[in-house]
């Protein structure tokens, strides 16, 4: 029984084969396939030619800003005010914030006092700076003294030579004579002692004087606050940053150049650039400086550049391309456009070479609007390339040139 439904299932199967077979063969598609294949494929040609032109090189670069500063008080205290805030444009100049004062305030006139009581010990009054007495009270003392002592002592000089006293007394007389001598060349060391501590003073004046003026924070330049990182009310130390200033113009371009490029950057080269900021469009900008060596790790030159024009569109911080030039008279052979074919992430064209088309994959060097530089020992000028019907050709392909 089993045998009987088995038999008419494997005669089921081997009919399906066989007619899956036949179908296979007579596959109309396939067979206009096949028959395109062994035929030979009309494509029309163009040549490769050599061309001159500016040999150049696309690194990356950046903007960056012409001044950029962290501006901070050199004195601390608590944060009074800030006139500004984040975006807003300030000129040179500018009070930017404000310190609370009063502490500032006190230690100018305990600065003032000091200097007062000094000024007052040799008899001077407050606003005589550059002025030195002549004596002060304690001098003219010291001297009337010692005028007196020299008269007795010549007195006493006189009378011991004579016998009318005795030695011992001119003795005494001569050395209080030289005591009152003393002192007075002590009165004068003394002045000069006292207008030292107050040249001291004054200096101590002019700096509680100085604290109190880094109280205020001004701009150095014109440019806007880019950073506000504190607020009112805050107890802040010495450089602790209040704002944050950029100036914005004129923008600065920084570059690396491998070492390839180097002899291509020279002071006073124009660079060309763009940015997809701004598609489509190409900004300039002068070569200023240059690095005097290269990058021991990258082996690369550092160069900057100023911008030569103005444009809003352009901010601190974009990345670039810029097209650095190697060679401004370069030999090189390219093909059309047309004949570049890409597929799958591989670029190739096809040589025409004995009625067979070759193909040559390559990656493209320079573009132009209507030719792409192809390797020089890859295709010679004068030889050609295939410039249609391209997706249709394979490696060795059987080919009428029209």
């Amino acid at each position: 029984m089993t045998f009987r439904i088995l038999l008419p299932l494997a005669l089921l199967l081997a009919v399906g084969a066989c007619s899956h077979k036949k179908e296979a063969k007579t596959d109309p598609a396939a067979a206009q396939a096949a028959s395109t294949a062994a035929q030979p494929v009309t494509v029309k040609v163009a040549s490769a030619e050599s061309k001159m032109v500016e040999r150049y090189l696309n690194v990356t670069g950046s903007l960056l800003p012409d001044e950029t500063v962290n501006l901070s008080f050199e004195v601390p205290g608590r944060l009074a005010t800030i006139r500004y805030d984040f975006g807003q444009f300030v000129k040179k100049g500018d009070i930017i914030a404000e310190l609370d004062k009063q502490e500032y305030r006190l230690q100018v006139d305990r600065a003032k006092a000091a200097l007062a009581q000094a000024m007052a010990r040799v008899g001077l009054e407050p606003g005589q700076d550059g002025v030195t007495p002549k004596d002060t009270p304690s001098m003219r003392q010291a001297r009337a003294q010692l005028e007196d002592a020299r008269t007795k002592y010549e007195s006493a000089k006189k009378l011991v030579d004579s016998g009318d006293i005795a030695r011992e007394r001119f003795t005494e007389i001569e050395k209080q004579f030289e005591a009152r001598r003393a002192a007075f060349e002590a009165t004068r060391d003394d002045l000069r002692t006292q207008m030292a501590s107050i040249d001291a003073l004054r200096a101590d004046l002019r700096l509680a004087e100085e604290r109190l003026s880094d109280t205020v924070l001004r701009a150095p330049f014109d440019g806007s606050i880019s950073d506000k990182p504190v607020s009112p009310g805050a107890y802040v130390k010495d450089n602790n940053t209040i704002v944050t200033i950029v100036k914005a113009w004129p923008l600065r371009l920084r570059l690396d150049v491998p070492e390839v490029a180097t002899m291509g950057v020279r002071l006073g080269d124009v660079l060309h650039f763009t940015t997809e900021a701004v598609p489509g469009v190409e900004f300039t900008a002068t070569v200023r400086q240059l690095n005097p060596g290269l990058d021991a790790r990258s082996r690369s030159l550092s160069a900057e550049a100023r911008l030569n024009q103005a444009d809003n569109r352009l901010r601190p911080g974009m990345f670039v391309q810029v097209r650095v030039t190697i060679n401004k008279q370069a030999s090189i052979t390219v093909v059309p456009k047309q004949a570049v074919y890409t597929v799958a992430g591989l670029t190739k064209i096809f040589a025409i070479r004995d009625n067979k088309a070759h193909e040559v994959r390559f990656a493209p060097g320079q573009t132009g609007d209507d030719w792409v530089e192809v390797p020089g020992e890859l295709v010679r000028p004068g030889e050609r390339v295939a410039i249609e019907n391209l997706h249709l050709l394979t490696d060795n392909q059987d080919v009428r040139a029209n």
